[in-house]
C-alpha cells in the first residue's frame, strides 16, 4: 500500500483506530470530506503542476481561516493529507 511504505519511508507512525472508536478518527474524517468539497469536487486537473498550485491556494486559506480556531489540530493533518495527495498525484505523473 504506497501510504504504508510513504510512512516508512518518512518516519510518520502509522496508527490505525481502535475498534468501536470511530471518533477517534472524526477530524480526519471532517477535513477530508471538506477537502474534497471544496478543492477536489470543484477543479479537474490537468498536469500535477495546476495541481499543486490549486492544493496549495486551498491549504493556504483553509489554514487561515482555521488558525485561531480551537480546533487548529486540523492543521497539521491538512499537511500530512496534503503531502500524501501530492505524493500520489507525482507518482501518476510518472
Amino acid at each position: 500500500m504506497a501510504v504504508l511504505r510513504w510512512c516508512q519511508q518518512t518516519g510518520v507512525e502509522w496508527h490505525y483506530i481502535a475498534p468501536g472508536k470511530p471518533t477517534q478518527n472524526a477530524s480526519v474524517e471532517s477535513f477530508n470530506g471538506r477537502f474534497r468539497d471544496e478543492c477536489l469536487n470543484d477543479t479537474l486537473f490537468s498536469t500535477l503542476a495546476e495541481a499543486r498550485s490549486a492544493i496549495t491556494s486551498w491549504k493556504e486559506d483553509y489554514t487561515n481561516e482555521t488558525k485561531d480556531s480551537p480546533s487548529s489540530r486540523r492543521r497539521k493533518g491538512s499537511q500530512v493529507t496534503t503531502h500524501i495527495l501530492l505524493s500520489v498525484a507525482e507518482r501518476r505523473a510518472r
